[in-house]
Order: C-alpha cells, then sequence, then structure tokens
C-alpha cells in the first residue's frame, strides 16, 4: 500500500496525452487512470461501434456516444478525481502541437500506418523532445515473443514491429491488450525512470 501510494502521489501531477481512443488508446488510457496518472489528454473524432467492443475498453450501452467521451466516462468511474481533457476531432499536424503542449508524454493509438507516421513526423518537428510511445505491430494472436520495444531517441516503438492489420491478421484483444498496456508501461518508466535506479526521484 505505501509504495502504491507513493507512485500515486509522484504521478498526481503527470500529464499524459493519448492520440486515438480505439484500441491502443482506450486501454492505455484505462491502465494509466488505474496507477493515477492525474491528468490524461485524449483526442478522437469517432465514435463507438459494435464491432469495437472485441478489444476497445467501451460497452455495448455505449455504441453511438463519441469515443472521447465514452472514454472519460469510463475512466472516471475507475477514479473520479482523475482530470480528463477531451477532445473530439481529426489530429493533424496543425493541431496536434496545440491538443498536447502540456503534455509530459503523448501516446500514439492510431490505427493506419500513415496517421502513425504523421504524428512522428510532426511531434519530432515540432514539438522536439517531446516522449511518444508508439504502437506498430500488433494484429493477429500469439507470438508473445515477438512483441518487443524499440527506441529512436524520443520515439519508442512497442509491438512486433511486423504484424499489421489485414483480413488475414485483424486486431483481438489479446494482442491489443498487451501492446496498450506495454505503452503505459512504457509512458510509467518515462515518468518515474527505471525500477532499478535508485535516483529516479523525478
Amino acid at each position: 500500500m505505501t509504495n502504491d501510494h507513493h507512485i500515486r502521489t509522484r504521478l498526481r501531477d503527470k500529464i499524459v496525452g493519448i492520440a486515438g481512443c480505439g484500441g491502443l488508446g482506450s486501454n492505455c488510457a484505462v491502465a494509466l487512470a488505474r496507477v493515477g496518472v492525474g491528468r490524461l489528454v485524449i483526442a478522437d473524432f469517432d465514435k463507438v461501434e459494435v464491432s469495437n467492443l472485441n478489444r476497445q475498453y467501451f460497452f455495448a450501452d455505449q455504441v453511438g456516444m463519441p469515443k472521447v467521451t465514452a472514454l472519460r466516462t469510463n475512466i472516471h468511474r475507475i477514479d473520479k478525481d482523475i482530470m480528463v481533457d477531451s477532445h473530439e476531432l481529426i489530429l493533424n499536424p496543425d493541431n496536434i502541437p496545440e491538443v498536447f503542449n502540456d503534455c509530459d508524454v503523448i501516446v500514439e493509438a492510431f490505427d493506419s500506418a500513415e496517421m502513425k507516421l504523421m504524428i512522428v513526423e510532426t511531434v519530432t518537428e515540432k514539438m522536439p523532445g517531446k516522449p511518444l510511445v508508439c504502437g506498430v505491430g500488433l494484429a493477429g494472436w500469439g507470438e508473445n515473443n515477438d512483441i518487443g520495444m524499440k527506441v529512436f531517441d524520443n520515439v519508442y516503438i512497442c509491438g512486433d514491429h511486423l504484424r499489421e492489420v489485414s483480413p488475414d491478421f485483424p486486431p483481438i484483444a489479446p494482442r491489443v491488450g498487451i501492446v496498450a498496456n506495454m505503452e503505459a508501461n512504457q509512458v510509467l518508466e518515462i515518468l518515474l525512470g527505471k525500477m532499478n535506479d535508485g535516483n529516479n526521484t523525478q
């Protein structure tokens, strides 16, 4: 209990941005809410669909709601004290710096490769030094040992870096959840430092 309280105290003033509220974004946001990140900035333009319920942190009675509204509701059911800034919009190179300006870390949680590349380029060029945690290669099932992380300066890429979504390899809850929680775990390492680092008091 004491260690958990200490961690939550250190995370209370942290701000994490979530770009996309689908399978990766909704599950990552919930994981960060459960550990006590004080403020989450979430952005997505989409609405909850029945087809989302196999892997995204939404419920049947939320079908038709904007994803950012439904996710904010679900986060507040976990912890009503977490601040959630929700933006129902399509993210682009012009609004990303404005939406996520105050964030300590940004999580990329888009579906398409084009959008993933767009946010990497935008953050690298317009928000230099801002940590960006991405998910690449999460489709299908099994192959646990292929899932890992690569680091390029301030960009952290979680997944198998290979298996993109296709008709043969759809996004399914277990692998999507693994990568989403890996993203959340990497966010914690950025905010708290490594577990074996005796000086992780930032």
